[in-house]
Formats: structure tokens, sequence, C-alpha cells
């Protein structure tokens, strides 16, 4: 299967033998689970805040960054900067990545956020243009995207669902930013979040969401249809809510 381009991602190239023990210090997830496939991660402020999402794909000696486009200049300024004297390597390639649903090409590893979103292939290999509503795809699952759900500087990851999507180890040590994820685990109660929610009338993405009883209770995102992923403060999101014009439940 073909597939088609996966647009506006960008792929970084990092190689060096300590090239497996400098990201496992600073990114969400565990890297020995690169040895079983593509592996979600992020890059966090101190403060626990998203800066960047991406894949992570053992390949040729090298790990395969695949990465927002618009997030892959100031991401690869930070890991520039927390290289130091390790022996790594970084650097933009210009391979094209490639997704696509049903038998994957050779090759080509499953997406480890989620069963619906497929495949994608670093082969470089010719790829078809955009067919497949991702969009639609992203919101019946809730998985929100970088530059929209996420926020650089902004999102909190436990927030975006990271768990649900396979992007954070709880176990794997130290990250940057893992202290204020674990008290957002293991000591708070999520007040906030992404959901889905059932969207009737004319709203535009980034409307305000206001509650019930009037008060600010969100900001609604992706649209689908009749469906959308709003970021949502769950003691506010009961009965029938509004975005503009647009009426706004719980899915």
């Amino acid at each position: 299967m073909q597939g088609e381009v996966a647009t506006g991602r960008c792929v970084l190239r990092i190689t060096g033998a300590d090239r497996e023990t400098f990201l496992q210090g600073l990114v969400t997830n565990d890297l020995r689970r690169l040895a079983e496939g593509a592996v979600y991660a992020a890059l966090l402020t101190p403060q626990g805040k998203y800066l960047a999402d991406f894949l992570l794909v053992a390949q040729d000696g090298a790990i395969l960054l695949d990465v927002a486009e618009a997030l892959a200049p100031d991401l690869l300024r930070r890991l520039s900067m927390y290289r130091l004297r390790a022996d790594v390597a970084i650097a933009e390639i210009g391979i094209v990545p490639r997704r696509g649903l049903g038998a994957p090409p050779p090759g080509a590893v499953a997406d480890p956020r989620h069963l619906a979103l497929g495949w994608r292939a670093y082969d470089g290999a010719p790829a078809g243009a955009p067919a497949i509503d991702w969009d639609a795809i992203r919101v019946a699952h809730v998985i929100p995207e970088s530059g929209i759900e996420l926020i650089p500087g902004e999102t909190f990851i436990l927030e975006a669902g990271f768990e649900r999507l396979h992007g954070v180890d709880h176990r794997k040590g130290c990250y940057v930013g893992q202290e204020v994820t674990a008290r957002m685990k293991h000591k708070t109660e999520l007040r906030k979040g992404l959901v889905a929610v059932a969207v009737d009338g004319a709203a535009e993405p980034g409307a305000e969401i206001a509650g019930a009883d009037g008060r600010a209770a969100g900001t609604l995102f992706t649209r689908s249809g009749d469906r959308a992923i709003a970021h949502l403060r769950f003691d506010r999101a009961e009965g029938e809510m509004r975005a503009g014009a647009a009426r706004v439940r719980l899915a």
C-alpha cells in the first residue's frame, strides 16, 4: 500500500553511541520500548508543560524523530542545548513520512498512539496525496494534534490524554518535567482535560465554551461533523453548554 504524505511533518535523525541514553533522560517515555516498535513521547519544560510531541523509531543504527514541522526548529535547538558532551549528532533529513490504513508496506511501523491511526513509514518511497480524513479519526478517539490541542508552553500532557495514548511512562525515572507530571498523576485529581463533545450549530475551532451557568468552561478545538475535541473544566461540563451560537454537550 502506497500510503499518503504525512503533511506538515519533519524527520530528525539522531545518531551516536549515546543516542538512546541521551533521549531517555529528556523525554516522557521509555526508550527501551524502541525494540518493540515506534514510541510516542514528548519534551516538556522543567515546569511540566508541553513543548513538542513526536514519534521515535529505531532505524539502521539511528533514531528517527517524527515531529510537526512548525515545532522542529525549536526542538532541534533544545536538544542541541541538552547534548553537552554526549556522543550524539542531530540533523534534519529529507525523508517525507508516509502514513496509511490497512495492510502496511514492508518496514512500516504501527502508530503507537492508537490502532485507528494505522501505520507510518520512513523509507523515502513516494507517497500519494492525502485522502483519509484524519481529523475525523482524531475526533472519534480524542487524539490531540501538535499546535491545535497541544499548545507549546501551555498544555499539560496528562490533561491531553498521554497516558491513554501511550505517551508517558511513570516508572522510567527522571526526565525534564517529570516531577510536576508525577505530582499531577499521584497527588491530584485532574480537573481539566480533552474530551469528545457533540456540537449543534456553527462554532469555529478556538471558540470559548460557556457552561450552563454562563461561566467559562473551556475551548472548542478540532471539529468533524457534529463532533469535536474540547478542553473542558470537568466541574463546569454538565448539561448544555454554548460555544458562540452552537450548543455543546459531552458526547
